[in-house]
């Protein structure tokens, strides 16, 4: 599976983006897929995933309330839904994918498989 994350870009404290994450090679609906975030000089973070089965979530609790995650396995692309941003959300996003995730290694980064090359989100304040 190749995971293409675009969205990212420069925004002020309160807007909205919409984060996408495409796939290909694959069929995409039998994966779990995750958002991580990567902010400079700190570790690779969940943000949310959507689990393949029954179409789950899970969020962080920084971003409960204010970002969504959905998915479309039609068109191959999860997307974050990123509202009422704040300066502590600037990093790198970072999309992934595995078919193989067990509930209790949802967070966990190593645990998936596939990663996209990550688009930066700015929230200036």
């Amino acid at each position: 599976v190749q995971l293409q994350a675009s969205g990212g870009g420069l925004v002020q404290a309160g807007d909205s983006l919409r984060l996408s994450c495409s796939a290909s090679g694959r069929t995409f609906s039998s994966y779990s897929v995750a958002w991580f975030r990567q902010a400079p000089g700190k570790e690779r973070e969940f943000v949310a995933d959507t689990r393949w089965s029954a179409g789950t979530t899970l969020y962080t609790d920084s971003v409960k309330g204010r970002f969504t995650i959905s998915r479309d396995n039609a068109k191959n692309t999860v997307y974050l839904q990123m509202n009422s941003l704040k300066p502590e959300d600037t990093a790198v996003y970072y999309c992934a994918a595995g078919n193989r995730i067990i509930a209790s290694q949802r967070m966990t980064p190593s645990a998936y498989d596939f990663w996209g090359q990550g688009t930066l989100v700015t929230v200036s304040s």
